[in-house]
């Protein structure tokens, strides 16, 4: 099994070829909307609409799960650095701005559960950075995260458990 594979079948995009996965005790499947109202994940595709900004990308994205403020989009691309890109369509900005604005849409998800597939893929030493802080607060506050990554993350965290594949 590889990184994204195994990632997949714990969001339920894929069956397991063994064993079960499970959520607050229950099998997660791919018609498992409890688990999927909790769950976020950030694949190795930003999925963004090319010719949406990133102002209405969020709204659109982030949307489906929530009613969102204008402020709250505005909080979200300022958290992850680029509000001042907010207007811009997705196809203009770089490869590590529309990641920042991937990981924007995963702070207005409201979800328990991060599953992240190479969340550092296109970002610099802040982008880095970044990541690791957005993952850290998400735990502190409750939450949760499952990340496959060929870098190292959050390499000293108290909460890190780690599992290398072979």
């Amino acid at each position: 099994v590889g990184k994204t594979t195994l990632l997949r079948v714990v969001c339920g995009l894929l069956p397991a070829e063994s064993g079960t996965v499970h959520w607050r005790g229950r099998v997660v499947r791919s018609t498992n909307d409890e688990f999927h109202t909790e769950m976020a994940y950030l694949g190795h595709l930003n999925s963004l609409k090319a010719d949406l900004t990133a102002r209405e990308n969020l709204r659109f994205l982030a949307g489906l799960r929530q009613s969102l403020t204008d402020a709250d989009v505005d909080a979200a691309l300022d958290r992850v650095g680029i509000l001042s890109r907010g207007d811009l369509p997705a196809r203009s900005l770089s490869a590590g701005q529309k990641r920042r604005l991937a990981l924007a849409r995963l702070l207005l998800a409201g979800a328990t559960l991060w599953i992240l597939d190479e969340p550092v893929t296109n970002l610099d030493t802040a982008g880095y950075d970044l990541v690791e802080e957005l993952i850290t607060e998400h735990v502190r506050k409750g939450g949760l995260a499952m990340s496959a990554a060929h870098q190292r993350l959050l390499d000293e965290a108290p909460f890190l458990r780690r599992l290398e594949l072979s």
